[in-house]
């Protein structure tokens, strides 16, 4: 399967100084808009200047690699702004599965976008009044909802039949995922989700890009020049229901061997990864822990510097997948993954985010997230499974990732 691209000759982009937008999402003027806000700041992109979709195989973050860098190089670019997320840039998301052919690179006619205190807008092509409102949000209505590929009970099974098979030795641990449709009235607004998202984890990174739309906790990489960080989260539990559960649920976590082989599995993999592409790098002996509304993370955030010019996007090749969402052996896991879900993921737990000319960018890993298409949502969550993982916990730790991207759809 040949690459489908879709892209002028040459690309001619100009980034501007602007007024501080607001909200960037209620700058969306359509459901068909790309996205990446923390804490209000980040881009929005409208309009398709260039599209890449591409086929599976181990060699997809290097083709998509190339093809942007041939893209960026040909164009015609004013940008006087000059910072991450200036200039061209391409919003992308990609499979999780090197097999799966559900990868896709969009590079918008128009991006909004703020950072410390700078707001901008790129332009690629003409400009005719990109921040109109065209088609205003309208809200998800008379919701139904049926289980995807394994029912509540059959996932248990599977979670079983995947502990059977770490206790024989085969691996260390396996990410198992479920999925979840819904389905409403009328086509589903992507806007009304990430809003919502966004107002309810503004610490996670909200994120829309070619349907997909959630707000994942996990920095997969960020890089700024030479520098790069990452956010490991492995090992979870819910919130409680006042102070005092929350802080008993926090201290049971952070002394759960269960939950620290779980992180030390997925922090020592990041660090293999990125050591041999850095001169310096920190990872911390012993995880945080990351306090969202309805979960609580194991967190390590990992610092280093490249020692060679290297984009985000390759640097995302050496570390997809991470244990956090396959397991270890990687192979292994990704066999059993395989045999025992019953589904292909698609984009659900591959690397999505956002890349510029320079290189720069952020991706972060899809989770707590759905794919929209017209009047359905197919919702995800999945959970490491280790040799003392019990299935009916696994359910309820599953169920309690879905109701992020519930609370989106239902309000």
């Amino acid at each position: 399967m040949k690459l489908a691209v879709t892209a002028p000759e040459r690309l001619h982009v100009r980034t501007v100084p602007v007024a501080d937008p607001g909200d960037l999402i209620a700058r969306l003027p359509h459901p068909a808009g790309q996205a990446w806000v923390r804490h209000g700041e980040g881009i929005v992109g409208w309009g398709e200047a260039a599209r890449l979709r591409l086929p599976g195989g181990p060699d997809r973050f290097t083709r998509a690699d190339r093809w942007l860098r041939d893209l960026f190089a040909a164009a015609a670019i004013d940008d006087p702004v000059r910072l991450p997320g200036t200039g061209p840039v391409a919003f992308g998301s990609f499979g999780f599965d090197p097999k799966s052919p559900d990868s896709v690179l969009i590079v918008p006619r128009w991006v909004v976008g703020r950072r410390d205190g700078q707001a901008w807008l790129t332009t690629i092509g003409d400009d005719t009044d990109p921040l109109a409102l065209v088609h205003p949000p309208t809200a998800p209505t008379r919701l139904t909802w049926n289980d995807g590929a394994l029912s509540a009970p059959a996932w248990q099974q599977a979670v079983a039949a995947a502990v059977d098979r770490i206790t024989t030795g085969a691996l260390g641990k396996v990410v198992l995922a479920r999925d979840l449709y819904a389905r409403a009235d009328e086509p589903i607004d992507a806007r009304v989700l990430l809003s919502r998202l966004s107002d309810r984890f503004p610490g996670c990174y909200t994120f829309a890009v070619a349907g997909l739309v959630g707000a994942t906790p996990e920095l997969l990489i960020r890089r700024t020049g030479d520098t790069v960080e990452s956010l490991v989260l492995a090992g979870t539990t819910a919130r409680g229901t006042g102070p005092a559960d929350d802080d008993a649920r926090a201290a049971r976590l952070a002394a759960s061997a269960k939950d620290l082989c779980e992180h030390a599995y997925a922090a020592e993999m990041v660090r293999d990864a990125l050591a041999p592409l850095c001169t310096e790098l920190t990872v911390p002996e012993r995880p945080e822990l990351l306090r969202l509304p309805n979960v609580m993370h194991l967190a390590s955030p990992v610092h280093g510097r490249l020692a060679d010019h290297r984009s985000v996007l390759e640097v995302v090749a050496a570390l997809h997948p991470t244990p956090a969402v396959c397991g270890t052996p990687t192979d292994t896991a990704m066999t059993l993954i395989r045999e025992l879900e019953g589904m292909d993921r698609g984009r659900y737990a591959g690397p999505v985010g956002w890349v510029d000319a320079r290189g720069d960018g952020e991706w972060g890993i899809a989770l707590r997230c759905a794919e929209i298409d017209g009047t359905r949502a197919r919702l995800f969550a999945g959970c490491g499974i280790v040799a003392d993982s019990v299935p009916a916990d696994e359910l309820t730790e599953a169920q309690n990732k879905f109701r992020a991207m519930q609370y989106a759809l239902e309000g």
